[in-house]
């Protein structure tokens, strides 16, 4: 399911669906379709798109109660995956590795809550992680695939290699200054590559904050371009 939601803030806008949604934040994810930064004179704006579920991987179902539904007596912590289950994430990983003719090594790097980090050493792991990234992200997809399947489908894996996600973050806010000085200066908006939500949150949140730049996405599918625009001082 998605839905769209908007406030002063993007901390504003995700208070605003989780009340609507009744789930915790780990329960969905959050895209950035427009970011405004406010000034003395006006109001910032934020608009989201929440996705309830990511490829198939249902996030929620319609036959659980969900947080707003039940009394804060009942709350409990997330439910940890078992030993056995994340040996078998990591097996499974392994295989889809060796099955496109790559050998990996895949140890966890983090548990927190209802994610998973998994990090993958291998000698080709440049193939792996692919164009931007995107074999990296489609590796990472069967993945949570396959942990819905299995009757997770409230847990995430994030995949990672040679630290890509990290260098690939700090490149991406670089890009985003670097973007919003060009706009600035020639005054005219600037649309940068095809990114993935996560990708585009970057870029947006990094700017967020400058009161004379804005950004919206624009195109369909899962990678969409952020386009950055110059609205003069305020």
């Amino acid at each position: 399911m998605v839905q769209e939601f908007e406030g002063r803030t993007e901390k504003e806008a995700i208070d605003a669906a989780i009340r609507e949604l009744g789930l915790e934040r780990d329960g969905f994810d959050v895209e950035i379709l427009e970011s405004e930064a406010g000034g003395i004179f006006r109001k910032g704006h934020v608009k989201i798109r929440v996705h309830t579920s990511t490829g198939p991987i249902a996030v929620a179902s319609a036959d659980v109660r969900t947080k707003r539904d039940i009394p804060a007596t009942e709350e409990s912590p997330p439910e940890p995956i078992t030993k056995e289950f994340e040996e078998s994430i990591i097996d499974f990983t392994k295989r889809v590795i060796e099955g496109m003719g790559y050998s990996a090594d895949i140890s966890v790097v983090f548990r927190e809550g209802r994610k998973l980090g998994l990090r993958i050493d291998s000698d080709h792991a440049s193939i792996l992680i692919g164009k931007k990234g995107k074999n990296l992200d489609a590796l990472q997809l069967l993945v949570n695939v396959f942990v819905g399947k299995s009757g997770r489908d409230d847990f995430r894996v994030i995949l990672d290699s040679e630290n890509y996600r990290i260098r690939r973050e700090e490149s991406l806010v670089r890009l985003a200054y670097d973007t919003a000085e060009q706009v600035r200066r020639t005054r005219q908006s600037v649309l940068l590559e095809p990114m993935n939500p996560f990708e585009r949150r970057i870029v947006h949140t990094t700017l967020n904050d400058i009161v004379d730049i804005t950004t919206k996405s624009e195109g369909e599918g899962l990678y969409k371009q952020v386009r950055v625009h110059f609205r003069g001082r305020i």
